[in-house]
């Protein structure tokens, strides 16, 4: 049965921001309860009382153990190098019978060439390749007969190699968001490998969001 404890459990849990700052104890208990009033009355379908709403606030406990709280500290702390890649071009490319064969003349183009940056992503209806944009006349003659659903360019990639035991640990790339988002940076893409997060922003964007990266290790 719903209680307003497991109703305000609920609502912390689907706005992290809002559980962070509760967390910090940076929040107005009694001005949140007022807030969540006519929320959690409409999920109980009966009025329910502010002050039952901020006793509820005060006795809640994040389910973020100490323990995993140290481990991502020692994660955070532990970030390798940030590369910064100007001049990058993104493209994204509807699906077809003929992609491959075309994309295999890219590949082939760009082996060798361990400067150049260059990434290529598969989903189930389109897929996207990031390249320097000095190659994009050449893109752009390989998928002639493709059908192209976005092409951006002045963008910049911020790559960030994370140590090893980061597929461990439940919500690393959330203090990523987090940052970027309070900075109010905005992703035009994101891309990961097992060791390694690259975000794809705009070059207006892009010394903000190295800056704001990099206080994470603070």
């Amino acid at each position: 049965m719903k209680t307003i404890a497991s109703c305000v459990e609920d609502v912390l849990i689907t706005q992290p921001y809002l559980e962070e700052a509760l967390s910090r104890g940076i929040i107005n208990y009694s001005a949140l309860a007022e807030e969540l009033q006519q929320p959690i009355s409409d999920m109980l379908k009966k009025p329910v009382k502010s002050a039952a709403i901020m006793m509820a606030l005060r006795r809640y406990s994040s389910p973020m153990v100490p323990g995993h709280s140290l481990k991502m500290k020692k994660i955070i702390n532990n970030l390798g190098d940030i590369t910064v890649r100007s001049n990058l071009t993104d493209f994204t490319v509807k699906n077809s019978h003929t992609l491959i064969q075309n994309h295999s003349k890219i590949l082939e183009k760009v082996k060798g060439q361990s400067k150049l940056f260059y990434t290529f992503t598969r989903g189930i209806h389109e897929s996207n390749i990031i390249i320097s944009s000095s190659l994009k006349p050449f893109i752009m003659e390989c998928f002639k007969n493709e059908t192209f659903i976005a092409i951006q360019d002045n963008l910049s990639a911020i790559s960030i190699n994370l140590p090893e035991e980061n597929s461990k640990i439940a919500g690393l790339y959330y203090h990523f968001f987090k940052r970027l988002a309070w900075e109010g940076i905005i992703l035009y893409e994101v891309v990961s490998t097992t060791n390694e997060f690259t975000i794809l922003v705009e070059d207006e964007f892009v010394d903000k969001a190295f800056s704001a990266v990099k206080r994470l290790k603070k």
